[in-house]
């Protein structure tokens, strides 16, 4: 080979490795994972609010986006949000709205559930509520969330040992897609007839719903523990030891049991046992999301529920 053979060969080669190379980095950049979204802070109690909380509104009537609804949330400073509008949304659109705020989605739901019921008698309607289900699971994992809430059916459905099994298989379904996402599927204990007397006085247990838990014999399955909905029912400081580790998240709201509905958090006619809650916090070394369930609104109304939370955890 001659020298100007070499040279043209030289030449060659070096322009296609710099080609390779220039394609690597576009393609490298093209990967590039969206930036990591954390929660505001890493104390043991973080706190947070539904979205549906959120005004869907802001000045003068302006529509607001679901970014910038997630971050109304951010200024009035909680942690996250729970993602309760979970039927409404892609998991891709979910990702996309965590990674354009940067507020935290901790938790997914999809309020069908009342309505598309595990419980049904009708095995067609346990097909859409269990889909409803995973599509809640695949939300949560995409927005980098670690569960979702559901509520497990109605009372009226049929007798309780029959439309807890039909509840039991369709949700050991959806263990394995759980699992494999890492999330947490959560019982919320509401008022739907289910584990608990509903026409019954106030000094009931968890039992049953801790037998429904234990149950599944599954680390991937738990309670969202919603204080206020059942201190009508039991004491929440009892109810708190006895799920122990089971309760992994906490929904908050006030409730008077002197006028039978439901308050502003720490609000004066709130006479829910908040020192006993904290005490029971402390005694379980209990840390994790808890959820403001309230009324809502815009940047003022959020920010005030904030401060009420933090009254009624001692933050």
């Amino acid at each position: 080979m001659s020298l100007s053979s070499h040279r043209r060969a030289f030449l060659k080669s070096t322009f296609a490795a710099a080609a390779v190379g220039s394609a690597s980095s576009a393609l490298a950049e093209e990967a590039k994972p969206a930036p990591i979204v954390l929660p505001k802070s890493s104390r043991g109690i973080l706190l947070s609010c539904k979205l549906g909380m959120i005004a869907r509104e802001g000045k003068g009537g302006k529509p607001l986006n679901i970014v910038e609804r997630l971050q109304t949330a951010a200024e009035a400073g909680f942690d996250g949000v729970d993602f309760d509008e979970a039927g409404g949304f892609t998991p891709d659109q979910v990702r996309e709205a965590v990674r354009a705020s940067g507020v935290f989605v901790h938790n997914a739901i999809n309020h069908e559930h009342w309505g598309t019921r595990l419980t049904d008698a009708k095995q067609e309607v346990r097909d859409k509520a269990r889909a409803n289900m995973d599509h809640c699971l695949r939300c949560s994992h995409a927005a980098g969330g670690s569960g979702i809430l559901i509520v497990v059916g109605k009372g009226s459905d049929g007798p309780a040992e029959e439309i807890e099994e039909r509840a039991r298989i369709e949700i050991s379904k959806s263990i394995p897609l759980a699992a494999s996402l890492g999330q947490r599927i959560l019982f919320e204990n509401v008022w739907n007839q289910m584990m608990y007397d509903h026409d019954k006085g106030p000094e009931q247990s968890a039992d049953r719903h801790i037998r429904f838990i234990d149950s599944f014999k599954s680390p991937w399955v738990g309670q969202y523990y919603d204080i206020g909905n059942h201190w009508k029912y039991g004491q929440p400081g009892e109810w708190i030891r006895a799920f122990g580790p089971r309760a992994v998240k906490f929904d908050v709201k006030g409730f008077s049991r002197a006028k039978n509905s439901f308050t502003e958090i720490t609000g004066d006619d709130d006479d829910l046992p908040w020192a006993e809650v904290r005490k029971a916090i402390a005694d379980t070394n209990w840390t994790g999301w808890t959820t403001a369930e309230v009324g809502g609104g815009g940047l003022e109304r959020l920010t005030k529920v904030r401060q009420q939370m933090e009254k009624a955890f001692g933050l």
